[in-house]
């Protein structure tokens, strides 16, 4: 199979098995340079028991379930008691195995990544009701605007647990510094203050660097752009059910567009933890902004 340009293949077949120093190089390079990291043949087991769980059904108001594996506890669900328990386990021995992949596969990382929350997602993406700022079948960057990131990273696990065979699709994006000039010139500073009056209405958790700010907007404007979700550069990939893959989420440009029946999970880096912080949206954001975005 010819290897797309934002898609790089990776021969790991388990989830806590050994990674050669030449794979983990390479393996970080192309994550930094905004790429995906595409295993084709690692899948995760879902136990018999835990089958029921792949019903639409199960979600409360929103479109997945979420686990912290700090506190333990289950959101956006509506099983309860035993089977609550269930729900959580296995989303703890996701969140378990993701971690365990990552430290093989991403040495230069290794001991550097906050885990963030684990999700499971039974809804079909295609034909969901959303407004267009919620819609992830619009290309985007990712940016949350109650979590400040403040220039840290925002890397995902995601894998395609579809029963069925269906495969996950998206579509893929130009380059972040590209998108990131398309729309450079419609990006307005915050305003002053602003940002405190956020943390104190606790809109915010936390306070937003103007990182944070440029990063909403850029999420914002990249959506609400028809004609850009039209004729920007991209490209199509299939994520076969069975399939797991890895990308900086904040960094390529991306839309799900069908597909139901995903985990995915969440970590944060650090920008001066990163092998090239150069290639991180901070520093190509900084560049075009031409000033300097975090305290």
């Amino acid at each position: 199979m010819k290897e797309p340009s934002n898609i790089h293949f990776i021969p790991v077949v388990s989830w806590d098995g050994n990674c050669s120093e030449s794979l983990q190089k390479e393996a970080v390079r192309a994550l930094e340079e905004g790429r995906v990291l595409f295993f084709p043949n690692l899948a995760f087991e879902i136990r018999p028991r835990e089958k029921q769980f792949l019903n639409p059904a199960i979600v409360s108001g929103a479109k997945n379930v979420v686990f912290n594996i700090v506190t333990g506890k289950l959101g956006g669900c509506l099983c309860a008691g035993a089977e609550a328990e269930q729900l959580a386990t296995m989303l703890k021995r996701f969140a378990e195995s993701a971690r365990t992949m990552l430290e093989n596969l991403l040495a230069a990382y290794r001991n550097k990544l906050v885990p963030g929350r684990t999700s499971l997602r039974p809804v079909e993406i295609a034909g969901r009701v959303t407004s267009w700022r919620k819609d992830d079948t619009r290309l985007h960057v990712d940016s949350f605007p109650s979590t400040p990131m403040q220039g840290r990273r925002i890397l995902r696990v995601f894998s395609n647990i579809n029963p069925d065979g269906r495969p996950r699709s998206w579509r893929l994006g130009e380059p972040f510094e590209d998108a990131a000039r398309h729309f450079a010139s419609t990006l307005r500073p915050p305003f002053p203050g602003s940002s405190a009056a956020l943390q104190l209405l606790r809109i915010t958790r936390g306070r937003r660097a103007a990182y944070d700010h440029y990063m909403l907007q850029l999420h914002d404007r990249m959506k609400a752009d028809l004609d850009y979700q039209r004729s920007s550069r991209q490209s199509h990939f299939d994520f076969p059910a069975g399939s797991t893959w890895i990308v900086f989420t904040d960094q390529a440009p991306h839309a799900a567009t069908a597909g139901q029946h995903q985990l995915e999970q969440t970590f944060y880096l650090r920008v001066e933890d990163m092998v090239d912080s150069g290639r991180s949206p901070l520093r190509i954001l900084e560049k075009l902004m031409g000033s300097k975005l975090t305290n």
